[in-house]
Parts: C-alpha cells; sequence; structure tokens
C-alpha cells in the first residue's frame, strides 16, 4: 500500500524524467482515474492509503506514458463537448479543435429542427460518433446517422451512444463514404482524413503511433476525402440544406474550390481555439 501523496509524486517524477512536457497533469489524470479519487482528494486527504493492486495499476499506466502513449489512450476515453467518449483502435481521440464544428452548425441543427419538426445529420467518417453526438445531445428533434469505414469505430460509436442515451436517435451505417448512403440530409457534417504525405511525416509519435493511420492520411495532397465528399454531397443533401467539414489549417482555398466546382456555395469559415481556420460550411 501507498498514500495517495506518495503516489502522485512518484507518477510525476516518473514522467518528469522521461521527458513528457504535460508530466504534472498527466499524473493527476492517470492517477485519479486508476484509484478512483479526485483532485480534492489530494489537497483533503493527501494520506489516503490505496492498495497495492490499484499502485500497481497506476504504475503500468505511468509506465506506458512514459514510452510515449497518450494518456487518454491509456485510461481509453476522452471528453468531448462535455461527453465522455470512449475510445477504440479504430477511432481518433476527439480533439478539442473539433469543437469549433459543432458550435459552427448548431444554430443551423436548432433553426432547422423548430421549422422541420426534426433534423436528420449525417456524420461521414464518425469516428467515437464525437461530432453527431456532440449534436445530439444539444438538439432533442435530431437524428444522426453515424458513417463509417471500420467496423470497429462503429461499435465504439455505438456504445457511446448507448452510454450517454442517445442510441434511439443514432444509426450506426457501415460504408465507405457514399457507397451505402440514401437518402437526403439536412446537415452534412464530416472531420474526414486530410493529413498530406508530407505532414504525415512529420507528425509527432504520440500521433503516428497510436491514431489509426487510415483515419489520419489523406492522400499525398491531404484532400482525396474531400474529393469524394463533394461530389456525392449534393444528391445527398436536402433543398437549403448545409454541409460542414473540418480542414487543415492550409486547406481552406484547396477545398473551398473543389465544392465551389460542384456547384455549393460557402456559408462560413471558423477558426479553431488557435486561431487556425479550421471549419467550412457550404449550401
Amino acid at each position: 500500500m501507498a498514500d495517495l501523496q506518495s503516489v502522485l509524486r512518484g507518477a510525476r517524477t516518473r514522467l518528469s524524467e522521461a521527458g513528457v512536457s504535460s508530466a504534472a497533469l498527466d499524473a493527476r489524470i492517470l492517477v485519479e482515474h486508476f484509484s478512483g479519487t479526485a483532485r480534492e482528494d489530494a489537497i483533503l486527504r493527501p494520506s489516503l492509503e490505496l492498495a497495492g493492486r490499484i499502485v500497481q495499476t497506476i504504475e503500468q499506466a505511468v509506465e506506458r506514458r512514459a514510452g510515449g502513449e497518450p494518456v487518454h489512450r491509456i485510461i481509453g476515453e476522452r471528453e468531448f463537448f462535455g461527453l465522455p467518449l470512449k475510445l477504440s483502435a479504430e477511432t481518433l481521440e476527439p480533439r478539442p479543435d473539433t469543437e469549433t464544428l459543432v458550435e459552427a452548425v448548431l444554430p443551423f441543427c436548432r433553426e432547422t429542427a423548430a421549422r422541420e419538426g426534426e433534423c436528420r445529420i449525417l456524420d461521414l467518417g464518425t469516428g467515437t460518433g464525437a461530432i453527431a453526438l456532440a449534436l445530439l445531445s444539444q438538439v432533442p428533434e435530431a437524428h444522426a446517422w453515424g458513417v463509417d469505414v471500420a467496423p470497429g469505430a462503429l461499435e465504439t460509436a455505438a456504445a457511446n451512444a448507448e452510454a450517454l442515451g442517445l442510441s434511439g436517435r443514432f444509426a450506426p451505417t457501415l460504408s465507405d463514404w457514399w457507397e451505402k448512403i440514401e437518402g437526403c440530409f439536412h446537415l452534412i457534417v464530416t472531420n474526414p482524413p486530410y493529413i498530406s504525405g508530407t505532414e504525415m511525416e512529420a507528425l509527432v509519435d504520440e500521433v503516428r503511433r497510436f491514431d489509426p493511420t487510415r483515419a489520419l492520411y489523406g492522400g499525398v495532397d491531404g484532400l482525396d476525402a474531400y474529393r469524394k465528399i463533394a461530389t456525392g454531397a449534393r444528391r445527398h443533401l436536402e433543398k437549403d440544406g448545409l454541409v460542414a467539414l473540418e480542414i487543415g489549417w492550409q486547406q481552406g482555398d484547396a477545398v473551398s474550390a473543389l465544392f465551389v466546382a460542384e456547384g455549393f456555395e460557402p456559408a462560413g469559415r471558423f477558426r479553431d481555439f488557435g486561431n487556425n481556420e479550421r471549419v467550412l460550411l457550404f449550401r
């Protein structure tokens, strides 16, 4: 057995020695998750004794982090738009920058639901279900179809929907982009693979080693997925519908040109928390 304070201190020290820049934060996340404690326990109950098996589990998790594995991969979940989402090997970690897309389309989603009595959402490349589930959590009249080519990702998204009480309005759909999609939607959203060949080589180890390549690599120029999305979106979009895409920070003009060539009109450009252009809207 060991007390909470010493376990926290040991975890911070080990991660600092391993060169982890966020050593203090990551140590706290790992210790709290595997011990079932909260932040205030470290202040109010530093001498709290932790069972030997818990200490061993924490030490194993700390070693994984010291070896470069992302902290949220280790605990198996990450929060997105206030929702706890389980991760799996076939899903990306949902990042805070993607919340920009949710914020950008929420007004349209709410207006559509108020006017039509529903809002049908197609989430292409749904992964954990992050974008679709965030929108469903905010708009009770909305229904979403989460599309992915990876069965494991769909299983994860379905499990997340079930855990959040949203499974009745979320339909996991196995399809390679438009291949098996039928009908029209008020809103099409996507965070597709958009990393170019050159950028793949420069990715940090935590992303390159632990995020699924299929969800990252967008072809030599990073635009392959956008070409496929642009060519199919019109026949699956309701009149006055909206398409929203996450993009790489330098891809705005190139992606916009692809959609304008398919007859779309630009409807908005949004920047993320780092002030990088991150989301494009089209009608």
